[in-house]
This record gives structure tokens, sequence and C-alpha cells, in this order.
């Protein structure tokens, strides 16, 4: 209660005021929308509002909402948008996240914020815009609903029906600014639905990702087939190598806090900390592989201490730079 954090959905706000300041003008020239850039940096935004439609005005008095500190206010001004237009699916969303008693209410406020953004965005939109989706600040509403859906859908046991929406979420918007993914690779870890998770870690449109939910998912994945083959070996040195932090989180050398961080840092504690609170269930399903975790890192405490022309602490008889160097890549 009281108040609370910078929402930073907020910024969509000054998007929003620059798209609407930039409406009807025309520009010969990059050198014409440097200057128009210049001037707003200068002396701020002076975005239409005489002519704004019914949705656009709801829109923002939930942007307005968003910075109000006192929960009670957020309420009025969602209330008083879904009064102007019953079409505003951020004014549902902020009230199931205000109002909602239990997860049933939370789930029903999402689905009308769901439908409210469906006849907002109209289906030309789903048709045209797959693939970027989210680049449109009109979606986004709709993809927070629809992201509060799925969650309330999982939540309730309804499995299949939030995978569902994930997926579907992910194929409107690839690009995944929602973090979708991570929470997809949790679902299907948490069913054992070990197939479908092996297709999505190692399709193509997420190859780059280096996060723990990719690394050691992954490193889990393969040790689950091969058990500790030097495939296996090699993607775990790969995960433990970008965060060190996870192993204690799934050994249970730290515990995992019940209140998990809004942020996270790459590489850190707290984000090893929500990867083990996401997955650890996956890893529990995969007979020895905590314990492979608890003695990979072991040795990879050790081996920070071993020199380069030591014996390599695995026991395999190598110098460490010939050895689990290379692994570490330490050569």
């Amino acid at each position: 209660m009281g108040k609370k954090k910078p929402d930073v959905r907020g910024i969509e706000k000054d998007i929003s005021d620059l798209k609407r300041a930039m409406e009807g003008r025309e520009f010969e020239s990059k050198q014409d929308v440097d200057k128009f850039l210049k001037n707003v940096i200068n002396n701020g935004l002076s975005p239409k509002t005489k002519s704004l439609k019914a949705l656009d005005k709801a829109q923002d008095l939930v942007y307005d909402a968003w910075e109000e500190d006192e929960p009670e206010f957020r309420i009025k001004l969602a209330e008083k948008a879904l009064k102007i237009c019953p079409d505003c699916a951020d004014a549902y969303n902020l009230l199931a996240e205000e109002t909602a008693c239990s997860i049933e209410e939370e789930k029903a406020l999402y689905e009308k914020a769901v439908k409210a953004g469906e006849r907002a965005l109209g289906k030309k939109i789903f048709k045209n815009n797959i693939g970027s989706f989210w680049g449109f600040i009109e979606t986004r509403p709709y993809m927070r609903a629809r992201a509060g859906l799925a969650r309330c859908l999982w939540e309730l046991g309804e499995h299949e029906q939030a995978i569902k929406h994930y997926r579907e979420m992910l194929i409107l918007n690839p690009g995944d600014n929602q973090g979708i993914r991570y929470v997809l690779v949790s679902c299907l870890g948490t069913l054992g639905r070990f197939e479908e998770l092996e297709e999505l870690l190692c399709g193509s449109e997420y190859d780059g990702d280096w996060s723990p939910h990719w690394l050691y998912t992954k490193a889990l994945l393969i040790f689950r087939k091969e058990g500790r083959s030097e495939k296996a070996e090699e993607k775990l040195s790969e995960a433990l190598k970008q965060n060190c932090f996870v192993p204690d989180y799934l050994t249970g050398k730290k515990v995992i806090s019940s209140t998990l961080p809004d942020r996270v840092t790459v590489g850190g504690d707290d984000e090893a900390m929500c990867y083990a609170s996401d997955l650890l269930m996956t890893w529990l399903k995969v007979p020895g592989a905590i314990d492979w975790a608890r003695e990979k890192n072991i040795i990879k405490e050790k081996l920070a201490k071993v020199g380069r022309n030591d014996l390599c602490p695995c026991g395999s008889g190598k110098k460490y730079k010939k050895c689990c160097g290379i692994i570490m890549g330490s050569s």
C-alpha cells in the first residue's frame, strides 16, 4: 500500500505522445526529423488532445494511474477510463492487479481485458503484423492482458490453455519483449514435457540466448539423454561460466526466497535464484542431475585455484590447460 515503485510501463506515455505529435506532419528530409526531435527535447511535447479518440483518452487515464501512489486513485482512474471506453484493455489489467481478491476474479478481469484488446485492435492487425506485434504500442495492452490471463490459467491448473496462450504470444512477437519464452520453459519443464522443451530451446529463434533458462536447461536435457558425457560437461561448464550461482540454489546450499526480485542482474545471484525457482522441479525430474550439478560446481571451485600447468583436479591425469581449462575457457 502507499508509495510504489515507478511503473516501467509509464515510458509508453512518452512514446504515445510523440506519435501523436508527429501525426499529420510531413518531413522532407532527415534533417527535418532531427530538427523536430531536437525541439521536442528542448521544449517538450504538445500532443494533440482535442481530437483524441475515446480509447486514447481512456489510455491516457491509465498512464496517469500508473503514476499514482495510492491504489484507490489508480482504481478510480481505471474505472473512469472504462466509462469513457470499454475497449481499454489496460484499464481491466490494472483492475486485475489492484482489485482481484482471488485468482478466479483476476482471471475474469484478464479475460475482459483480452476481449477489449481484440475489439480495440480489430482482426486486420492480427493478420498483418504477426512477428512484429510488440512494435506497435497499441498492441501492448492486449499482450499484457494475455500474459496475465495465461498466468491465471496456469495457477488454476488449466495448463494446456496457458501453454497455448504462451505459444501464440511468441508467434505474434518472437522478439519476446515480455520474456514469455522463459515462462514457457518453466511450464514445459514442470510438466516433464522434455521433447517440447528441447524443441523450444534448440530452435534457431533464440539461438543466441545466454540466460540460465537456456544454458542450464540445455545442459540438463543433454544429461538426461547422455548422462555425464563430454557434451553435457561442456554445456554445464558453459552455463557455470555465465552464472556460477545457480547450483547453490538447485542443491539447496542457498534458499530460494518466497519473494523474487522484479529485476535481476545478468550473471548475478538474483538471476540464479529466479532460475532455480522456475526450474528446480524440472531438475528434480531427472535422476542424478542435482548431484551432477553439485559435483561440477565443487570441481569448478577447485579449478579456480589451479594453475594452467598443474594436474587437473578432475582426475584425468592431464594438465589443467589441456583438460578442463579448455572447457572452462581458461586456456
